[in-house]
């Protein structure tokens, strides 16, 4: 029996459970303080990885079978790519090198200096500006649009819908009254590509790291990783600090064109909250918390929603 459904929150997580749940029939709303092209999703790098707890790792095996089709329409922005993934700080390559494909260990003369161990491999890439515009073309496609509303207290959508999905990331720990949430920050410079294919990143940085993603003619830098920080301002600094971490691995980024800084704000908490309770008449569930893996994650977690409201 399909339920009138109620979804907070435009990013990948707000998005793809929306697609979900209106794809297997229920009636579907969508309620976003901010548009899609303004969330965290849309300034994520956008690399597919596998979870690391049980639960995790299911949701994102189930994403990257998801993303194997999307690949295959231009429009969505996926593409899988191959990259180097390395690591100064883990003594040997964790157990879910397993779950990626074409992997190729380094011996220690092809890693870059200071790395213990390296991996090529094959993973999916997706270019998030291009993804949630897909998404919300899927969402168009089934006649829903998505309403810009500020949500100050869960009651209010509650008694507006029978079910209410709760995505709101980061904000989840205001309107959730949950303490376990923080922000993360993050932030990314942004390059004309001059000319690199393949990805790489630096498994294991507590709070920084190099890493950059090809999506095209745009080549995303990072990492930075700031626990409770809220500041959405690119902090010029920190953008000096990624270049140089970033040249030192590949030297033609040195005469790169800046185009462009970006700063999101991930959902930090030990474990994603997956759950539901009863507010007033309605039933609301929980979906938040995906941390810095909420692409990888994406189709997982909303498939489980799908699958709890089934009955």
């Amino acid at each position: 029996m399909a339920n009138d459904v109620l979804v907070l929150g435009a990013g990948v997580i707000g998005l793809t459970t929306a697609v979900c749940l209106a794809e297997e029939g229920h009636r579907v709303r969508v309620w976003a303080e901010r548009p899609p092209e303004r969330t965290t999703s849309a300034v994520a790098s956008g690399l597919w990885g596998p979870g690391s707890t049980p639960r995790d790792l299911a949701w994102s095996r189930v994403t990257f079978a998801e993303f194997t089709e999307l690949a295959e329409d231009p429009a969505s922005g996926l593409h899988f790519e191959r990259g180097l993934q390395v690591s100064s700080n883990w003594p040997e390559p964790p157990s879910w090198v397993e779950d990626l494909t074409d992997v190729q260990m380094c011996t220690p003369s092809e890693l870059p200096e200071g790395m213990r161990f390296g991996f090529w491999c094959t993973a999916p890439l997706i270019d998030l500006p291009r993804y949630l515009h897909y998404l919300t073309d899927r969402l168009t496609a089934q006649g829903i649009t998505i309403e810009q509303r500020t949500v100050h207290d869960l009651a209010e959508p509650a008694a507006a819908a029978p079910v209410v999905v709760n995505c709101t990331g980061v904000a989840a720990g205001k309107l959730a009254d949950d303490d376990a949430v923080q922000p993360v920050r993050g932030q990314h410079v942004i390059v004309r590509n001059p000319g690199i294919e393949d990805f790489y990143v630096e498994l294991g940085g507590e709070t920084e790291w190099a890493g950059f993603f090809p999506h095209g003619d745009r080549l995303i830098l990072g990492g930075v990783r700031q626990h409770g920080q809220w500041s959405l301002d690119p902090d010029p600094e920190i953008a000096d600090q990624i270049l140089r971490r970033c040249i030192a691995v590949e030297p033609k980024l040195a005469t790169a064109e800046v185009v462009g800084h970006e700063v999101g704000l991930r959902p930090g908490r030990t474990e994603v909250r997956l759950d539901e309770e009863r507010i007033g008449e309605s039933r609301v569930v929980h979906n938040y918390g995906h941390d810095g893996q909420g692409v990888s994650l994406s189709w997982g977690s909303a498939r489980e929603v799908a699958g709890m409201l089934a009955d």
